[in-house]
């Protein structure tokens, strides 16, 4: 599989990708085109798959075994002081693939977090717990799975790629199919970090395992082998939810993380400069991005004011080559669905605020252009919002609603903003922005759908300790929740360690206290 420089594809998207497939079809050479080709994998075949999920099944119970502060901290701390060296080598990388460079930084910071030391002490302390009671020790611990094996989206693999490295942590052993359309990042980092910190710690191969291939064999491969206990999915929610009942049926245990449509609350008393801020973050990577916000719930106090500002703000978000400072937005390279969906919502009575039409590099505006202008619609009423498509669902493009409330007494409207948040079929991040205690202190105690609730605060923004990815609903399926890899992929177990306690003492000591403390 051939990587290309992502500025080529801008210059000229189809010869780019017709470049591509005869190169993957050997009907010219990398040597022929040394001007755009940055990068190649070998594509694996049935034999490698299983050759992987063989090794795997070698390591698992010797790394297992590993005390809990090698794979945890030890581990940790060199993933992070690695990933911090290369940090530069890495977003290089990501631009190359297509990221803007502002978002390939915030990718490696969001790794850094995943493995810097708040967060490895708190994978410690999550996976041992440990009691006395008399002369005996009771644990409660999570055993490690097993094999786990990894399918990134194609929008984001290499860091969904070290998010699933956390499994190993764990004690798992690891499988990452890494995507045909941008392999060259996974395979570097698991390569070039991942691996030379493992055999620092002395894992055994077969711990860490990266093949390239087609999604459909690979996954086919992983189902009907007896070997492999857990599949993490990134995907739709429609493929997702089909894959989860499969994985059921095969005895896998299913861990989804599919798609997003995370809502904005914006209460009549919130920092509403910081708020729009906060909001542009939507239209980053163009909006295919799982958790950006989707949609917006605001007061209607505020929201002419909240929609002035965001406008403003939106201008400044604009397209060009990944390598550039400050670009955002990325090629749309199929917009029918983002116009399908924009007439919809105006047809449905949703105000045009800003953006709506495609454009070219430039920013000059051109039905055939492969950039989308930033859009911001205005959608009047709770009500009836959810009958407008780009509410309702992940839209995947650069249209963001902003649904105005009717007006109403705050005590009714805050229980509306509630019960709207808790209805929303996809259940990823949440935010809210207000001020006042009591209304923070409400929602927080209400709002129980989505994996990660950010109050006052950046939506996308990475912080030690809490989760990256997952959530409830269509967006983390039956078994959906804050998805800590690490905690996904192990279970609880319970120990008693006695020196040689007497077993009748054991099985009626519960009674015996109780009796003995109602004795005058």
């Amino acid at each position: 599989m051939y990587v290309l420089d992502s500025g080529a594809l801008l210059d000229d998207v189809f010869a780019s990708l017709t470049l591509k497939r005869k190169l993957e079809q050997g009907r010219v050479t990398a040597e022929e085109r040394p001007d755009v080709v940055v990068g190649r994998v070998a594509k694996a075949d049935r034999a490698t798959v299983q050759r992987a999920i063989d090794a795997a099944t070698e390591a698992a119970p010797v790394w297992g075994a590993f005390p809990l502060d090698v794979r945890i901290q030890r581990l940790g701390a060199l993933l992070h002081d690695k990933l911090a060296e290369r940090a530069e080598e890495i977003a290089e990388i990501l631009v190359q693939e297509g990221h803007p460079r502002m978002l390939a930084e915030w990718q490696v910071s969001g790794m850094l977090e995943c493995f810097g030391p708040e967060s490895t002490s708190f994978y410690r302390s999550q996976m041992l717990q440990e009691f006395h009671r008399g002369e005996r020790r009771l644990q409660v611990r999570r055993q490690p799975d097993g094999v786990v094996c990894l399918n990134p989206p194609q929008n984001a693999p290499l860091s969904s790629a070290l998010l699933g490295v956390t499994s190993v942590m764990g004690g798992n052993a690891l499988i990452v199919r890494a995507p045909r359309s941008g392999p060259l990042g996974v395979m570097y980092v698991m390569q070039e970090i991942v691996a030379p910190a493992l055999d620092e710690v002395g894992a055994p191969p077969g711990t860490l395992n990266v093949v390239c291939g087609d999604p459909g064999p690979m996954l086919s491969a992983w189902l009907a082998s007896p070997d492999v206990d857990d599949i993490m999915y990134f995907g739709s929610s429609e493929n997702g939810t089909k894959f989860e009942a499969r994985c059921v049926a095969e005895g896998k245990k299913p861990i989804l993380e599919l798609a997003g449509n995370d809502v904005v609350t914006v209460w009549k008393d919130a920092d509403i400069d910081l708020a729009a801020e906060a909001l542009t973050e939507s239209f980053y990577g163009s909006g295919q991005l799982c958790m950006i916000p989707n949609q917006v719930v605001v007061h209607p106090d505020v929201a002419d004011d909240l929609v002035a500002a965001l406008v403003r703000k939106v201008g400044h978000i604009r397209p060009g080559y990944p390598g550039e400072p400050d670009v955002l937005l990325t090629p749309v390279l199929r917009n029918e669905k983002f116009f399908k969906c924009l007439d919809d919502a105006r047809a449905k009575g949703a105000e045009l605020a800003c953006g709506g039409h495609a454009m070219q590099l430039d920013e000059s505006r051109d039905p055939n252009g492969i950039f989308l202008e930033p859009t911001v619609i205005v959608v009047r009423g709770l009500a009836d919002a959810r009958e407008i498509d780009a509410v309702a669902h992940e839209t995947f493009f650069p249209l963001l609603p902003v649904v105005v409330a009717e007006p109403a007494p705050d005590a009714e409207l805050l229980e509306r903003f509630i019960d709207f948040v808790n209805s929303n079929a996809y259940g990823l991040r949440n935010s809210l922005w207000a001020k006042d205690p009591e209304i923070v202190d409400r929602f927080l105690a209400r709002v129980g759908n989505g994996g990660l609730v950010k109050v006052n605060d950046s939506h996308i923004g990475f912080l030690p300790c809490l989760p990256t990815h997952g959530g409830t609903g269509l967006t983390g399926g039956v078994f959906g929740e804050a998805n800590y890899p690490i905690l996904r992929t192990t279970h609880v177990q319970g120990v008693s360690i006695s020196t040689g306690s007497r077993p009748r003492d054991a099985v009626f000591g519960a009674w015996r206290t109780l009796r003995e403390t109602k004795t005058p």
